[in-house]
């Protein structure tokens, strides 16, 4: 895991994607300068990400961060980037709960200025648990905290899903509802099988992923639950944190209108895909942390609501995760950085546990 190539996230140049920025500031706030941009270590692959400062006396805050839609020459891991339906998300989500949403300042839909739409916000302060390496593994803040540490922090965690399912009135959601026919986990899953025929189209098809959509085809939900908003990307490597608590709930381009536990079945599996990597690679990682089983209890304790179908929906979480990480291997084959191997089902790189979730061995 140390050695393996990270990913390229993005064809553009951060000096220049600077000056063009001053350019478009200058027309909101005249005089306004930016100060200290840098691109993040952690920045991601689907939308880009900006930091800088904004040295204005009469600037809304100083520190701002930038989201940009990914370049469209640079192989992007999702078909298309509706950054004012992030913007609109966020916006609701600050107007109807008390989760800590950055507040967003500005809204770009003239692709001209950066290249492509675009949004900022306010930048929030603190820490995040990272992915490379990722917290599982030894050598970051999360993993040498106490138990008693990481319990809060998971209890905090498990309270933004709870409140936002709950305070978030459901009906201002739908208008995230994907187009077709059936319910709201019908036209969820629909679109995820329609962007692994995107993904795979004039490349290797994954006969895992395959199996895996017939079996959630075996385990539909006889009750599928009322739908809610969901998060999306909900995993705490999209949360900042000042020492164990929340302070910022970032990343919503995958917000969706379903059921709760599309949204519960993302956390647990995302924490199981980065613990699963650690104890391949012959560490400990952090198994008591963030289980299943404490999750599910926990978020009913919060809400009220028992979470049921969690085969379903795990499986749908690492169903969904190993359409993403094909995607970003492909990518990764676009660039050279990787070689495509007989068996495209080798990059995912999770194909071992997706299988046995497949074959009903894993939990």
């Amino acid at each position: 895991m140390a050695t393996a190539p990270r990913p390229r996230t993005s064809t553009r140049e951060p000096a220049e994607l600077g000056r063009r920025l001053a350019s478009w500031l200058d027309r909101h706030l005249p005089g306004a300068q930016v100060t200290r941009a840098s691109v993040p270590a952690s920045n991601g692959m689907s939308s880009e990400t900006l930091l800088f400062d904004i040295e204005h006396p009469d600037a809304p805050v100083r520190g701002c961060a930038l989201r940009l839609a990914a370049d469209p020459a640079a192989y992007t891991v999702f078909p298309s980037y509706d950054m004012p339906r992030q913007h609109r998300v966020m916006s609701l989500v600050a107007a109807h709960t008390d989760l800590p949403v950055p507040r967003v300042l500005w809204l770009e839909e003239d692709p001209a200025p950066l290249g492509a739409t675009f949004f900022v916000m306010a930048r929030a302060e603190g820490r995040v648990p990272p992915d490379v390496m990722p917290y599982t593994y030894e050598g970051n803040w999360l993993y040498a905290a106490t138990d008693a540490e990481r319990a809060a922090l998971q209890d905090a965690s498990v309270s933004l899903l709870a409140r936002l399912h709950d305070q978030f009135p459901a009906k201002e959601a739908e208008f995230l509802l994907p187009a077709g026919a059936g319910s709201p986990l019908r036209r969820h899953v629909e679109a995820q099988r329609a962007y692994y025929t995107w993904v795979v189209s004039g490349l290797s098809r994954s006969p895992l992923l395959e199996r895996a959509f017939d079996r959630l085809e075996e385990l539909w939900p006889a009750d599928e639950g009322e739908p809610v908003l969901n998060w999306g990307d909900a995993r705490i490597g999209n949360v900042v944190y000042d020492g164990f608590e929340p302070v910022a709930v970032l990343d919503w381009e995958m917000a969706a209108y379903a059921p709760r536990e599309v949204d519960l079945g993302w956390t647990v599996y995302l924490h199981r895909f980065f613990q699963d990597l650690t104890v391949g690679f012959g560490q400990s990682g952090l198994p008591d942390f963030l289980r299943r089983d404490d999750l599910e209890r926990r978020y009913a304790e919060l809400t009220g609501h028992t979470p049921r179908d969690m085969e379903f929906h795990t499986l749908y979480a690492a169903l969904r995760h190993g359409i993403l990480m094909l995607r970003i291997a492909y990518r990764q084959a676009h660039f050279g950085e990787v070689e495509v191997p007989a068996d495209p089902d080798g990059l995912i790189l999770h194909h071992g546990s997706l299988a046995a979730m497949v074959q009903g061995t894993y939990w």
